[in-house]
């Protein structure tokens, strides 16, 4: 089955630090820059960051930036984003997807993981 599964999420203390996962099966994500997205109900889908084919950061939302990093391994076919110094405002299911943008068609969306930034 061809499709990107994000995994990591959870419940953490503000503060604390998760490592969200994007695995690809079914096709090869080294060709393909990723994106990961978060969208908080009744808010707008935001972009968080996003990572070159070439493995070069291309941006960071000012929002996490000096706290997240992305980075992939092709050889797993996966790409991390890592989580760290968690603000509750970080609530919000996280997405990633074959495109930097997430406008119009994209090839690949994950089905997202939950993080919830809570004491």
């Amino acid at each position: 089955q061809v499709q990107l599964v994000e995994s990591g999420g959870g419940l953490v203390q503000p503060g604390g630090s998760l490592r969200l996962s994007c695995a690809a099966s079914g096709f090869s994500l080294e060709y393909y820059a990723i994106g990961w997205f978060r969208q908080d109900p009744g808010k707008e889908r935001e972009g968080v960051s996003c990572i070159s084919s070439s493995d070069g950061v291309i941006y960071y939302a000012d929002s996490v930036k000096g706290r997240f990093t992305i980075y992939r391994d092709n050889a797993k076919n996966t790409v991390y984003l890592q989580m760290n110094s968690l603000k509750p405002e970080d609530t919000a299911v996280y997405y990633c997807a074959t495109d930097c943008n997430g406008l119009g068609y994209v090839d690949y969306w994950g089905q997202g993981t939950q993080v919830t930034v809570s004491t």
